[in-house]
């Protein structure tokens, strides 16, 4: 029943800065650590960031110091603001539970692009 809703994406230029947005419905934000995921041309999805229920946070190496990550389990919504967009950011980026059940339903995701 769990539905998650990606959103904020866009085209922005290198060095710009996006907010995405993810909305779900059911409990998954009060219970699990949530993540955004990013699928890159021709390279498989990969974690780039998540958030505990705790407020700890982890990011992978590419993207620490201009992406971050937060959450609004009140508001059942996750965030991830990023600053000093490079090319290789481009992607679709999904938000998902971490770690990923075994049969997990993903959303439409949000195409990031990065361009001059």
């Amino acid at each position: 029943q769990v539905q998650l809703v990606e959103s904020g994406g866009g085209l922005v230029q290198p060095g710009g800065s996006l907010r995405l947005s993810c909305a779900a419905s059911g409990s998954i934000f009060s219970i699990s650590t949530m993540g955004w995921y990013r699928r890159a041309p021709g390279k498989q999805r990969e974690l780039v960031a998540s958030i505990t229920t705790g407020g700890n946070t982890n990011y992978v190496d590419s993207v620490k110091g201009r992406f971050r990550i937060s959450r609004d389990n009140a508001k059942n919504t996750v965030f991830l603001q990023m600053t000093g967009l490079k090319s290789e950011d481009t992607g679709v980026y999904y938000c998902q539970r971490y770690p990923l059940y075994t049969m997990e339903r993903w959303g439409q995701g949000t195409q990031v692009t990065v361009s001059s």
